[in-house]
């Protein structure tokens, strides 16, 4: 729901959450974490035993007319919530370790608001920002893609150091020979995190066309940063603390039409309809902790959706899992300033209008223009093909969703959504392949057979590769059977 809000007048416009307190709100995308070790090698130092704590057993049940759930079940057989990573908690949930709405709910933390034009002789510039002393270099390029100057309007979602921020572009035709006819300008925000950014898109949509339209006039913006201004915690370190990470055992949000445009979390459907049966490679370089460029040219912000989406792939609520390889964060939208900074990330997924990356063969793995997905690894050539086990995942993958949309659309049930299908669905896959594999690590005999793997829902042949990646990778102590997988 969109209102004006009470606590700055001059706001134009303000995403709030529903009033209706039997609807639950959608989910955020995934918080952000820590930075990645730089100096870490990309081989890990010895493989080890998983440790007993992720000896645990998940379930994961969907039905198209009731709730989607997901419970861990610890040693003891005591319940608890799944650690989905990225997501709040469901305020109805009856588990004691589920805090309080107040001490669990992110608030606003924005840390700058700024205006970037474009000027026929200077090229992009800040034009104006709050507070005046923030370091905004880059951000200039950041939230004006290139190649801009083809669309009328844009919305951009970028990294800046420990910052992300979210920007509106828009292009105005003006009878002006100083601007070439065309003014153009981008309103953005930074934040600590990249959850709560989506609420301020109509704001930063109307106010780019309030500076098109009448330059110079920052009073709105203002009020916007003294309303949501983040407080710095006392260290002055300029990073701000973000809000807890919180256990989930019930994923079954309503969302509301205005979030499926504004909210990151829903264009999974769309991504996975996207790249078909691709969306099973895509999941494997995830899983191995690749880095992975996404080409576009502009408009480029559903493509920061799908940046967003790869990183959802690799959900895993089993404790313990991934603690020791490079965390997977995404980078969103980046350009040539970025390559310094991409020469020393592990892992990563971004995306970029900007053709000359794809030359840049020593900054990614894997390379996405439009739906071909391809690498210059030899080692990775391999994964590109689809087995029989990723065509049958995708088949059930997509089974499910026409469930849902049926039950939707007879039904009338709003109890689920697609978002939480697709993202329980590889959740669950990615659990049910790690519990396999600790269980194998922790047996007498830790050797993985034919019937192990395809327990895991992979190919036994096909998929070889892909598991001695994913051994060497997460550092798994157990003998693969490569001779007994061809004939299996």
């Amino acid at each position: 729901m969109v209102e004006q809000s009470d606590r700055a007048p001059l706001l134009d416009w303000e995403e709030i959450p529903p009033p209706d307190p039997n609807q639950a709100a959608q989910p955020p995308p995934p918080e952000e974490q820590g930075s990645t070790e730089a100096e870490k090698s990309s081989q890990p130092a010895g493989r080890h035993h998983l440790p007993p704590a992720t000896a645990v057993s998940t379930a994961v049940t969907y039905s198209p007319t009731r709730n989607v759930t997901a419970v861990v079940v610890s040693r003891d057989r005591s319940l608890q919530p799944a650690r989905v990573s990225g997501f709040g908690v469901d305020r109805n949930l009856p588990f004691p370790c589920v805090p309080p709405r107040d001490q669990w709910e992110e608030k606003d933390q924005i840390v700058a608001v700024f205006v970037v034009t474009f000027d026929t002789r200077s090229g992009n510039m800040i034009e104006w920002c709050l507070p005046h002393d923030i370091n905004l270099d880059g951000v200039e390029f950041k939230s004006m893609a290139s190649g801009s100057h083809r669309i009328t309007s844009d919305f951009i979602y970028f990294r800046k150091d420990n910052y992300f921020g979210l920007a509106c572009f828009a292009n105005m035709p003006v009878e002006s020979e100083l601007e070439r006819g065309a003014r153009m300008k981008s309103v953005g925000i930074l934040s600590p995190s990249y959850t709560l950014l989506y609420r301020y898109m109509h704001f930063l949509e109307n106010q780019v066309r309030h500076q098109l339209q009448n330059p110079g006039q920052y009073s709105p913006l203002e009020a916007f940063y003294e309303d949501k201004k983040a407080v710095l915690p006392p260290m002055g370190n300029g990073v701000v603390t973000s809000c807890p990470m919180w256990s989930v055992a019930s994923i079954n949000r309503c969302m509301h039409p205005e979030m499926k445009i504004t909210h990151p979390a829903g264009c999974m459907s769309q991504f996975i309809q996207f790249f078909g049966e691709q969306i099973m490679v895509l999941w494997k370089f995830v899983l191995l902790r690749k880095r992975l460029l996404i080409f576009s040219p502009p408009p480029i912000g559903v493509v920061c959706y799908r940046v967003y989406c790869c990183c959802c792939l690799a959900n895993v609520s089993i404790p313990g899992i991934g603690v020791s390889v490079p965390e997977l964060r995404p980078f969103f939208y980046i350009n040539i300033a970025d390559i310094s900074a991409l020469e020393t990330e592990l892992s990563y997924v971004a995306c970029t209008t900007e053709k000359i990356f794809e030359e840049k063969k020593r900054l990614y793995d894997v390379y996405i223009d439009n739906q071909n997905v391809k690498t210059h690894r030899s080692h990775l050539q391999q994964l590109l093909r689809l087995n029989a086990a990723d065509k049958e995942k995708y088949r059930k993958l997509s089974e499910q969703r026409q469930m849902l949309l049926y039950s939707q659309e007879v039904d009338e049930d709003c109890t689920s959504n697609e978002e939480d299908l697709f993202i329980l669905f590889f959740m669950e896959l990615n659990n049910r392949i790690f519990q396999t594999l600790s269980e194998v690590a922790g047996s007498a005999d830790p050797t993985l057979t034919a019937d192990h793997v395809r327990a895991m829902g992979l190919d036994p042949q096909g998929d070889r590769s892909f598991l001695l990646d994913l051994l060497d990778v997460y550092g798994i102590d157990v003998a693969l059977v490569i001779d007994n997988l061809c004939c299996s």
